[in-house]
């Protein structure tokens, strides 16, 4: 039995994401998992900083409560898996304010500077995956956009946190796509080995 933590980022409840995020827990409910859901536009996260936050980061401290709630539960993970689109070829704001804020500099939080960089401390977390969608097919976003899910997010934020084993999968070309090949990605997503 795993603990997993996701951290999910789509503010619709009709969307594909959502119904992504449904098929991952059935998926490991039946697995005999147990799931924590950080649902940030559900709890009306406040992605941006101000100057008082700004000033309790280095200490490792936050007057955000719901940020002292994610540190709790990122720290009891065993596993991680982030749902969420690709908006403008890269993750949305919120989830981008979410590590911004919640990757907490200090011991027993998130990582340490040293004088060679960022240390991660997030070793808890022994399997990541990402799962996004996109409106650019998924080889767009790999050779022309960047690649910022695979260089940025996955090979240099999560690892820097100590988050080492990570898989990425996406869904491209979401909006011209059929019901047929949600349907199929969704079946994917139940064999996935979580």
């Amino acid at each position: 039995m795993t603990k997993f933590l996701i951290i999910y980022t789509h503010p619709y409840s009709g969307s594909f994401n959502h119904a992504v995020l449904e098929k991952v827990q059935e998926k490991l409910q039946r697995q005999g998992d147990t799931t924590d859901v950080i649902d940030l536009y559900r709890d009306e996260f406040n992605a941006a900083y101000d100057a008082e936050e700004l000033k309790l980061f280095h200490a490792g401290q936050t007057h955000d409560p719901l940020v002292t709630q994610y540190l709790q539960k990122i720290k009891a993970a065993e596993a991680l898996i982030i749902i969420t689109p690709i908006w403008w070829n890269d993750i949305p704001g919120m989830l981008k304010g979410f590590i911004d804020k919640v990757m907490k500099e200090g011991p027993g939080l998130t990582h340490v500077v040293t004088k060679r960089g960022v240390q991660g401390t997030l070793t808890n977390i022994k399997k990541g995956y990402i799962l996004t969608t996109s409106t650019s097919p998924t080889f767009y976003l790999r050779f022309f956009c960047g690649n910022a899910v695979k260089k940025v997010l996955i090979g240099a934020t999560l690892k820097q946190l100590g988050i080492r084993h990570v898989q990425w999968s996406n869904f491209g070309g979401i909006t011209n796509s059929t019901e047929g090949q949600r349907r199929l990605y969704l079946q994917s997503i139940d064999k996935k080995a979580f």
